[in-house]
């Protein structure tokens, strides 16, 4: 899928589609709240099973009254080639080998305290994460992540200007507060380029 067709997807340029992804993938991750996801990914896996055996059998018996020769009802799916090129294998592989490289030298970056501002704005962001997983559980998190992710891209395009307007607000006020720790906590001042 490519990065238009998400957008698209996010910014519900085609509801049905938009729709449709949005609620099989909110559903499945409410019925993860309630069931094993051994047992979800089996109700899922009968589910689209029965689906296409009733509608298999359903095309034979209406081949057979209507003496037709129509053959498999899914044989336009069936001649399809599905097998991953190994070109696409090598291309993602190295996409996530390279994401996985720049997380290791960033955490170490962050655990080795090369810089100690960004070490401490981790130490915060941790400390943030243990009150938010112990209000929430992670599925919790997914869930409204999806919610958000669905529904923050409409919303700010309806109301970008006030969004912005304030964004620029909050982040003047935290700029102001760093810069006053910074000029009075000693050695946490910032060596400027010049």
């Amino acid at each position: 899928m490519d990065a238009k067709r998400v957008v698209d997807l996010l910014y519900w340029r085609d509801v049905k589609a938009t729709g449709v992804v949005f609620g099989a993938a909110l559903l499945l991750l409410l019925s993860l709240t309630s069931c094993s996801i051994v047992s979800v990914c089996s109700y899922i896996g009968l589910a689209l099973l029965s689906v296409t055996i009733c509608f298999r059998i359903y095309k034979g018996i209406l081949q057979a009254i209507q003496k037709s020769d129509d053959g498999h009802p899914f044989k336009q799916y069936l001649d399809q080639e599905v097998a991953l090129s190994e070109d696409m294998v090598h291309k993602y592989s190295d996409l996530v080998l390279a994401k996985i490289n720049k997380g290791i030298c960033e955490l170490r970056h962050l655990f080795l305290v090369e810089d100690l501002i960004d070490s401490i704005k981790f130490a915060v962001l941790m400390w943030i994460l243990t009150y938010v997983g112990s209000l929430f559980n992670g599925l919790t998190i997914l869930i409204l992540s999806l919610v958000g992710l669905f529904s923050c891209p409409i919303v700010y395009e309806k109301h970008q200007t006030q969004i912005d307007h304030y964004l620029a607000l909050v982040s003047n006020q935290f700029k102001d507060v760093v810069g006053k720790i910074q000029a009075k906590v000693p050695g946490m001042k910032r060596v400027k380029a010049e």
